[in-house]
């Protein structure tokens, strides 16, 4: 393992990964502040959509965004998300939007964590939170981080 690389370096790295990315807790907090100042966009398949989504969230396919844009406000940010941390369907989502002149975030750690750490989980038959999976969300409680 290389451990040369600089401290500033490094820090530059991960300021910029925070600039770019938000997580399912932080995501939650603002979605239940009633002001997130931000549009939360799923950009999985209408199969996966109807499966499951987060509460508020805006279905658009990763493959239609660049034909559906103009239905976002751009001046609004948006923060996408797509299956989970296998998937990099928010990342290449919020490519797309970002070369298109949008403000964008990707919610690490997707749908699937969102739904292990047992918020809310929207379906056609209503809202509803998943049980906890504790590998995720110890004692029910975020990380604390």
């Amino acid at each position: 393992m290389d451990w040369t690389t600089p401290p500033a370096d490094a820090a530059a790295h991960f300021a910029h990964r925070l600039a770019v990315e938000t997580d399912v807790s932080d995501v939650h907090a603002a979605l239940e502040s009633g002001r997130p100042g931000f549009v939360l966009l799923d950009s999985r398949s209408a199969e996966s959509w109807a499966q499951g989504r987060v509460p508020g969230a805006v279905h658009v396919p990763g493959r239609e965004i660049a034909d559906r844009a103009a239905e976002l406000d751009r001046s609004v940010p948006v923060v996408t998300y797509c299956w989970g941390p296998g998937c990099n369907g928010a990342t290449r989502a919020a490519l797309t939007l970002a070369t298109l002149g949008f403000r964008v975030r990707e919610m690490i750690g997707g749908f699937e964590y969102w739904a292990r750490e047992g918020l809310p989980v929207e379906t056609a038959d209503g809202v509803a939170r998943p049980a906890i999976d504790p590998l995720t969300a110890p004692a029910g409680i975020s990380c604390g981080c």
